[in-house]
C-alpha cells in the first residue's frame, strides 16, 4: 500500500511525550505537557585546507550536536517528573530515553522524535501571582545525546 501524501500540514497542539522509567515503578511517564521546544539536531562543518592545494577550503562533517529539549505543562499532582530532578540534585542521574510524537486529527501517529540518555538539566516553578487568572506552569528542560525522527 502506497504511503499516504497530505496535502495539508499536521498542527502543532496534537502531539504526546512520553519519558521511560522516570517513576520509581519504571514504568513509562506520559506527560500533559502544552509545550515542547528544541527538537534540533545539528552536524557542523569542520573547513579544511591542504597546505599543496589551492585556495579551496574543504568542509567534512563535524561532531553531532543534539539541542536540549525544552517541556511545559501546567503543574498537577504528579509528581514523578519533579522526583526525577531531585535524584539529578543529589547526584543520582538518571539517565532514561523517551519520545515526542506528534498525532493527526484522529490521535494516530504520524510521526517520532526518539531521544535517549536524557536528563534533567533545569526546572523552573511558575509564576504566582494571586491578581492573575492563569494557569500554574513549571518548565522541565533536559539534555540529550540522541534525537532521531521516527
Amino acid at each position: 500500500m502506497p504511503p499516504v501524501i497530505r496535502d495539508d500540514p499536521y498542527a502543532g497542539y496534537n502531539f504526546q511525550v512520553i519519558v521511560t522509567n522516570v517513576s520509581d515503578d519504571g514504568v513509562a511517564v506520559s506527560g500533559a505537557f502544552t509545550e515542547v521546544s528544541g527538537l534540533e539536531l545539528e552536524i557542523p562543518p569542520i573547513e579544511y585546507r591542504n597546505g599543496s592545494e589551492d585556495t579551496t577550503v574543504r568542509k567534512i562533517p563535524g561532531l553531532k550536536k543534539f539541542t536540549n529539549i525544552t517541556l511545559k505543562r501546567g503543574i498537577t499532582g504528579h509528581v514523578g517528573f519533579f522526583t526525577w530532578v531531585t535524584e539529578a540534585l543529589n547526584g543520582r542521574v538518571r539517565r532514561t530515553s523517551g519520545s515526542v510524537i506528534l498525532l493527526d486529527e484522529n490521535r494516530q501517529e504520524v510521526m517520532r522524535w526518539n531521544f535517549d540518555r536524557a536528563w534533567p538539566t533545569k526546572y523552573t516553578g511558575p509564576s504566582l501571582a494571586a491578581g492573575k487568572n492563569e494557569i500554574a506552569m513549571e518548565t522541565l528542560v533536559i539534555a540529550v545525546e540522541s534525537l532521531t525522527i521516527a
